[in-house]
């Protein structure tokens, strides 16, 4: 059994529905501290450092077993934006990207006994709709505060899936997680049947 350093309901959904068997165990890292670290570095180096923090700040209780870090952030006109701290934020946020393209970085991390085994990173190209101020509040109505934990103001399994009008990439990665590559991972670590 794994253990998931992510209080993320999604990314718990995705291994559940996986058939993963997992702990969940949330990392207690300051996100934004690290981040100021890595400030010029690229989108998705970011989501890997990330990851691999939230795995290693599980991983260092040494019982040997493999924990999954992840990541995601979002850039819109070479802006990273995090989850919105409150609900004007979060419709400012999507006022800001109103019909311009998204890109959003996904990453995953394995770390064992405080030591970053396997990594990987996705990105999916994501193409807003022009939306009125009407819209934003009707969907924030609906969709606050389920989407205040959320990268990009939007849960893609439930209404956020009216802000697009293309998608670019693959569905678990614009959900948080870089899925595939994280099953095909734990199978070479043997913890799922090959």
């Amino acid at each position: 059994m794994i253990i998931l350093a992510s209080q993320s309901a999604s990314r718990r959904a995705m291994l559940e529905q996986a058939g993963v068997a997992f702990e969940a165990i949330p990392a207690r890292i300051d996100e934004r501290s690290l981040e100021t670290q890595l400030v010029g570095a690229e989108p998705g180096q970011v989501a890997l450092s990330l990851a691999g923090a939230k795995a290693l700040a599980v991983s260092g209780n040494g019982d040997g077993r493999l924990v999954l870090g992840s990541d995601s952030l979002v850039v819109v006109d070479g802006r990273r934006f995090d989850k919105p701290a409150s609900r004007e934020e979060a419709a400012e946020h999507l006022r800001f990207f109103s019909g311009k393209g998204m890109q959003l970085h996904s990453a995953a991390a394995l770390a064992r006994n405080g030591a970053v085994e396997w990594e990987t990173d996705a990105m999916a190209s994501l193409q807003i709709i022009e939306m009125s101020d009407e819209f934003i509040e009707n969907y924030l109505s609906v969709e606050w505060p389920a989407v205040a934990g959320c990268v990009g103001v939007f849960r893609i399994e439930s209404r956020g899936v009216q802000l697009f009008e293309k998608i670019e990439g693959d569905y678990f990665t614009v959900l948080g997680m870089p899925l595939l590559p994280v099953l095909s991972a734990l199978r070479q670590f043997g913890e799922l049947p090959q």
